[in-house]
This record gives C-alpha cells, structure tokens and sequence, in this order.
C-alpha cells in the first residue's frame, strides 16, 4: 500500500473544510492500495478554521495540521507541507473543492505508472470568473512564456501530484520568494497534464483579488525572467541616443540659422518629465530585483509555526 499525502492550504476557509473532507474521502474509499494522510496548513486564519481542523483531527487520526503564528501567503503554506511530508506520493489540493477529487485516482494511476514524475491538472476555460481577470490570466501566460526560459502551461493549477523524488528537488529550491508554478516547470521531471472545466468554489469568498494576483504575477515574472532589468536597459539607451540627436539638432539649427530662436517651453517640460518618468520607471524595476535580493540575504524563515499535529 502507497502513502498519499494530501497538502491543503487554508486561510478562513472554515466553511469549506468539513465538504472538502467528506468530498476527498468518498473518493479515497474507491483507491484501495492507498494510505491517505491529509496536511491541512492554517495559513494565519482568523476564523474558526483551526478548530474545524482539529475538529477532524479528533475524527481521523489521518488528519495532521500546521498553524503559522500569521499569514505568511499560499506560497508558504505550499512550502510547509511539502517540507513536513514523507510518503511515496504527494498531491496539493484546494481546500475549495475548485481542484475536483474526481481527478485522484486517475493522477495516482498515471503517476504509479512510472511514466510520469508529477501529474498536474490545468483548466480548459475560466467560466464563472469575470471577463477581465481572465483576460489578464492571459496576458500574463503570453507574457511570461515570451520572457522567460521556463515554460508555464496556461491554465495550470498548483493541483498536482508529486513522487518524492520530486518533491525533494522543489524543496532544494528554498528561496524566499517563492512562485510554485515556475519552481514545478524549472525542476523538470516528466510532467502530464489533465484538463478540466472550471468548477466555481463550494463555499466561502476567494481572497484572491485582482490586485493579488497581479502581485502575483509580477512576482513569477520577476523570479524566472532578467527581461525586465534587459528592457530597462535599452530604455535608458534609446533615450540617450535621442538626446544626443536632440542636442546635435539644436547646434547644427543654430549654426546653420544663428538669428532663429528656440521656442516650446511647454514641449520642452513635457519631454523632461517624459525622460524623468522614464528613468523612475527603469530605477522601480531594478529596485524590485534589490528588494527580492534584501529579502533573500536577510535568510528570514519562509514561515513560522504556531501549532503542529
């Protein structure tokens, strides 16, 4: 019989964690060969979602849980089961149900097969979900594949199911700031995706915000491309190569005519601040790239545990 450890980050989702249990559970009965131990991560919850956990602890002795002594992100929460786990096979889950249980004992199959190391699941649309947010969902997959040497399955989900042999490697990788979709690609391993359509949450509010997942996002892009600091580069190059050619006009102009005179104050300020915006824009993308590197030297745990069953 294999072990399966089943990550679920939680941040107030006390709502959701009795039906994600029993949902999991009615398909865990049908994989026989397999020894499931659930890792619920209370990533800082400031409900009743660590006394819903314990409450299933006292149930199933299967059940274990992490408490952070705050919220320190999905990212962290992901970090700490993965760092606490020590069986054949791992999956990371939603504590929503978005991640549908139904694709369990396919992903178990596909991966004892050997052929893969990791089986992770992708979504084939984003119905339910605002026209903007996808239309930036997108935006940020064209982008980031454009610029960055990993490559990143549009639609991919954090749903995934690991060997061990893999889940060593990503926690070789235990840099600060921390963007799991692109940790999972760079490490390699063989890798098969199944496809889903959207499945909208089964209770409570997502905290994910537009504003958060753009963090998001840029984050991914700031730790698997060097595209920005090369963009900023050119920028701050065309603008000197056009203020020489500026400067080479306005000699030549008066050479060749000494009696005309300069007007345009107005052109002029607006190119000033056209340049200074310029320059303020390319020092904020080289000092998100300091920031990441002030973050990492100062060797800060990823997260702090409060309480651990």
């Amino acid at each position: 019989m294999s072990g399966l450890s089943i990550i679920v980050p939680c941040y107030n989702e006390e709502e959701s964690i009795p039906l994600f249990y029993k949902a999991v559970e009615k398909v865990l009965t049908k994989m026989k060969d397999v020894q499931p131990i659930f890792w619920f991560i209370d990533d800082g919850s400031k409900d009743n979602t660590l006394p819903e956990i314990k409450e299933l602890r006292k149930q199933d002795k299967n059940v274990h849980y992490i408490s952070f002594s705050r919220n320190f992100g999905k990212e962290a929460a992901i970090y700490a089961g993965l760092k606490n786990v020590d069986t054949d096979y791992v999956v990371l889950m939603d504590v929503d149900l978005q991640d549908p249980p139904d694709l369990l004992p396919k992903m178990y199959q596909l991966i004892k097969s050997g052929k893969y190391d990791s089986v992770g699941c992708r979504r084939v649309d984003r119905d339910g979900e605002s026209r903007f947010k996808s239309f930036l969902s997108d935006c940020f997959y064209s982008v980031i594949n454009k610029i960055s040497d990993v490559e990143i399955v549009p639609g991919v989900r954090d749903y995934r199911m690991m060997t061990k042999q893999m889940v060593q490697a990503v926690l070789e990788m235990n840099e600060y700031s921390r963007f799991s979709k692109g940790i999972f690609s760079w490490v390699g391993f063989r890798t098969k995706y199944l496809e889903y359509h959207n499945i909208e949450r089964v209770a409570g509010k997502s905290d994910w915000t537009t504003w958060a997942l753009f963090k998001y996002a840029l984050t991914g892009i700031v730790d698997f491309s060097q595209t920005p600091l090369n963009m900023s580069m050119w920028i701050g190059m065309i603008s000197f190569l056009l203020s020489i050619i500026g400067i080479l006009f306005v000699c030549i102009r008066k050479i060749i005519l000494p009696n005309s005179s300069v007007f345009g104050w107005a052109s002029l300020v607006s190119i000033i601040l056209l340049i200074g915006g310029l320059q303020l824009f390319c020092l904020g993308i080289i000092g998100k790239y300091i920031g990441k590197i002030y973050l990492q030297v100062k060797n800060r745990p990823i997260y702090l545990e409060k309480e651990k069953q």
